[in-house]
């Protein structure tokens, strides 16, 4: 369920390991694949929608992986009355069968619908409305292109303009996409010579700047260390980008983001053009056993995402460990049912949480997008392919990220001559305290780099994880 970076990850290794002899089924509201990581482009008119989706109907009839243009309803891991079998009750999106529903059996699940974009959760966050935006889809990201080019106009016009970027919600997470925007946003009006009449932004939860929802991290350049603070700042004070930080987005209007800090304020930002990260949650799914009794809470977080080989004893944050952290990503109560990717409930955050004076949570939640979804969904394919050859429920193979390192492309403006990007790796993703005491992470392979070089990497990347999507000759041999 889901064809997204984890989901369409798992289905190609599925294919491809098991072939025709067995059946897998994809199911996904949406027929289109799309490489979220370039919808920042798409949002300053550098890419066009149709450069970063295709059509995935094609690619699965050829591959023999049947697919329903469909979102899950409910969950019945034991079956039902009617039925022996293991199902889940699907209900079209397809204009030819909207609304019709459908039970789909399954003998292995690998849930990765990912999250849902809460936008909800903020009063007044809708992206197309008035002056607000979004990249979290390829159509959202058009709209902010559009929006956005109403915005330079004005300002050639000789009208100042206000842009804030960031989170727009207490506990949000993919600090790193908001990132990216902002210093795109910037760029694109420095090249017009626009920069005198724009005012750019940064609106955050992060207690620091650089926390990126995984604490921070400590990186090696140019044979110093330093940290993700100090590298986040400079990009900005180079760029004259001010910041407003500890800030948990309430409301939103036409004209004001109304926000409470730390220190139990609250505030108000004025804006012209506001792109903000929702808040994420699950998707709301119910579970019945076989009698029909709702045991959601087996399958399901409190927040909505799914439970998995974590520990989610309740502890103190300086408690926590590494090993909280799910390796095979197999829900408890059903070892057949599988969540890579950002369907999963973490078990606690990687930044501390922090409360303001109110009591209101405001910090960056744990990111699982990019690379270490890619993984978690190829490492979930491998052990069930092992499974399904060996006859045995061994699991061998592990994707935790207290274990896994990720690389990060940060793009920072456009152009194989003038383009920019910051290129970051960490190792582990999650850090691991025990084995790393002084920085958490392994400093030899945690390090950030800005530079054009970065931006040329950020650009191959894009066309060569579309190559591997789209299943094209050899796919397999590029890395996750």
């Amino acid at each position: 369920m889901g064809a997204g970076i984890a989901g369409h990850t798992a289905a190609s290794y599925l294919q491809k390991y098991l072939g025709k002899e067995h059946q897998v089924t994809v199911v996904s509201p949406s027929s289109t694949y799309q490489w979220i990581p370039s919808n920042i482009w798409v949002g300053v008119g550098r890419m066009t929608a149709d450069e970063i989706k295709f059509d995935l109907t094609p690619l699965y009839k050829k591959w023999g992986i049947n697919f329903l243009q469909a979102k899950a309803i409910n969950f019945y891991p034991e079956g039902n009355m009617d039925s022996a079998s293991a199902f889940v009750e699907v209900e079209f999106t397809s204009a030819d069968k909207k609304g019709t529903t459908q039970n789909v059996p399954y003998d292995f699940l690998i849930n990765a619908t990912g999250p849902k974009l809460n936008f909800a959760a903020t009063e007044g966050l809708v992206p197309g409305k008035g002056n607000i935006a979004s990249v979290c889809t390829f159509s959202h990201a058009t709209e902010a292109w559009e929006l956005f080019q109403q915005k330079l106009d004005k300002m050639k016009n000789g009208e100042k303009q206000t842009f804030v970027i960031g989170t727009g919600h207490p506990t949000a997470t993919c600090q790193g996409a908001a990132f990216e925007y902002i210093l795109n946003v910037d760029f694109e009006i420095k090249r017009r010579g626009l920069q005198d009449l724009a005012e750019v932004i940064w609106i955050t939860n992060e207690y620091e700047l650089g926390d990126f929802g995984m604490g921070g991290a400590f990186i090696k350049k140019g044979g110093f260390i330093s940290n993700t603070k100090l590298f986040a700042e400079s990009y900005f004070v180079e760029r004259n980008i001010t910041w407003i930080k500890r800030a948990g987005v309430k409301k939103i209007d036409e004209h004001k983001i109304y926000y409470e800090n730390l220190d139990g304020e609250y505030l108000e930002q004025s804006y012209d053009f506001a792109m903000l990260i929702p808040g994420f949650a699950g998707h709301g799914f119910k579970a019945y056993d076989k009698q029909g009794n709702d045991i959601s809470d087996k399958l399901f977080a409190a927040n909505g995402l799914m439970k998995v080989d974590a520990d989610y004893t309740p502890k103190p944050f300086e408690e926590w460990s590494v090993e909280d952290w799910p390796q095979t990503y197999q829900n408890p109560s059903y070892p057949n049912i599988f969540a890579p990717g950002i369907a999963f409930a973490p078990p606690h955050s990687i930044s501390k949480p922090m409360t303001s004076k109110n009591g209101t949570p405001i910090y960056a939640t744990a990111p699982r997008t990019g690379m270490p979804s890619g993984v978690m969904g190829k490492v979930t394919a491998e052990n069930i392919v092992s499974w399904i050859k060996t006859g045995s429920p061994e699991i061998k193979h592990r994707a935790s990220m207290g274990k896994m390192g990720a690389a990060c492309i940060v793009s920072a403006g456009f152009g194989m001559s003038k383009g920019t990007a910051a290129t970051m790796t960490v190792s582990p993703v999650v850090p691991d305290w025990q084995r790393y005491p002084d920085w958490g992470r392994d400093i030899k392979t945690t390090m950030g780099e800005p530079g054009l070089a970065g931006h040329w990497l950020k650009w191959l990347m894009h066309h060569m994880f579309l190559y591997k999507a789209k299943g094209k000759p050899f796919w397999w041999l590029i890395p996750e």
